[in-house]
């Protein structure tokens, strides 16, 4: 927690990689440093090694803003002491911040290899903080792998749920993927969301075909069956909402990342809430990264004209982008965020409690789509299917 406790050192040891500068001198490490890994048995994530939090004067509130900032996307936290220290107060402050947040914390004793360090100082620092202990050499790495267990059976088990799809598909499901190449594509790939529901359809078992919009007709004449699904870019439902047999379950891709990543009762509800605007209404655009807009962007140009166009005149219209998001959202009558495939589920539930909070509706792009598009039911039906299912 506090400067030079080994928080950089730690992190070097965990990925096995010299990730973070380390130095003796306090208040080396400033803007939080990223690095993703694949932690068996959870899978891929990501540790943020971050600055001290008793950094002092403007750059060092400025660094623990930054800090503060990481704890909306951290889903366990690794709580560093130094037993060479005479104090843990601060880390009792953190330590309440942190599960004021319900946020699971590990206190990571380092530099157990240091003759002067005795064996009383360590006992007495697990004691008294009431959560697990793990002792380890970050310089020497010693324990290192029991850190790592430790990290395994502390995880939250909610932190990314297990599938986009797989619950609401059978074995060998015949799922059609609707994917326009606009402008707005990425050159020579498919866009994240894209990618991983291929390989969630693949994961279970299903069968998955991939077209363009405008191709989209010949491939359903061509089939000699119906698809069991078809999920498709959230911009081009008008089109492809029409192509499709009624019959045929419809979603998109942005709707499946609503309750993969986020909430969907709730971003139904924030989509329901489009009927109460008014020209003049100010309303937050939010996307998880930041990107080079171009012309006819979805965010800013695409779907506030649809909306202007639905209420009759103007509204106000504010962009956020990357981790840019206000405290304060009670100015605003709706907020659209994009998918969120960058950000982490905990990041993602942490903007939609601050909204509901300030009683703020709050949806997603492909639900104002479908919305507007007077398809909402039909693109959410699946998923409240399986919702009644369950609660029976």
């Amino acid at each position: 927690m506090k400067p030079i406790s080994g928080k950089s050192s730690l992190i070097n040891a965990i990925t096995g990689q010299d990730i973070a500068l380390v130095s003796q001198h306090a208040g080396t490490t400033t803007d939080p440093v990223y690095k993703a890994m694949e932690l068996l048995p959870i899978g891929p994530v990501v540790f943020i090694d971050t600055a001290g939090l008793d950094d002092v004067g403007d750059l060092g509130e400025l660094r623990i803003k930054k800090t503060i900032e990481v704890m909306d996307k951290t889903d366990i936290a690794l709580m560093v002491f130094s037993p060479h220290d005479t104090s843990f107060d601060l880390e009792r402050k953190w330590l309440k911040e942190l599960k004021s947040r319900k946020i699971p914390v590990i206190g990571v004793i380092n530099k157990i290899d240091k003759k002067d360090v005795s064996k009383d100082k360590l006992s007495s620092i697990s004691r008294d903080f009431k959560i697990p202990f793990v002792k380890v050499s970050a310089s020497k790495r010693i324990n290192i792998g029991k850190l790592k267990e430790m990290i395994h059976i502390n995880a939250p088990l909610d932190y990314e749920l297990p599938t986009l799809l797989g619950d609401i598909i059978r074995h060998k499901a015949l799922v059609v993927l609707v994917t326009p190449q606009d402008i707005q594509a990425p050159k020579n790939r498919l866009i994240l969301p894209q990618v991983q529901t291929i390989r969630d359809i693949l994961d279970n078992y299903a069968i998955a075909l991939v077209t363009k919009d405008t191709e989209l007709d010949d491939l359903l004449n061509a089939l000699n069956t119906t698809p069991d699904l078809v999920v498709t870019d959230s911009q081009v439902f008008s089109n492809v909402s029409k192509m499709v047999p009624e019959d045929v379950p419809l979603t998109s891709f942005s709707i499946l990342m609503s309750r993969y990543k986020g909430e969907l009762s709730t971003f139904v509800n924030g989509a329901e809430a489009i009927d109460t605007l008014k020209p003049g209404d100010k309303i937050l655009i939010a996307e998880a990264c930041t990107h080079h807009p171009m012309e006819d962007d979805i965010g800013r140009e695409k779907l506030p004209k649809l909306l202007e166009k639905r209420v009759g005149g103007k509204l106000q219209v504010e962009v956020k982008a990357g981790a840019d998001f206000p405290e304060d959202l009670t100015d605003y009558k709706l907020i659209l965020h994009c998918g969120a495939c960058m950000f982490n589920r905990k990041q993602m539930m942490t903007r939609i409690i601050r909204a509901l909070e300030q009683n703020v509706p709050i949806t997603n792009y492909g639900m104002a789509f479908a919305k507007c598009n007077g398809i909402l039911k039909r693109t959410t039906k699946m998923f409240k299917m399986k919702e009644q299912a369950q609660a029976l």
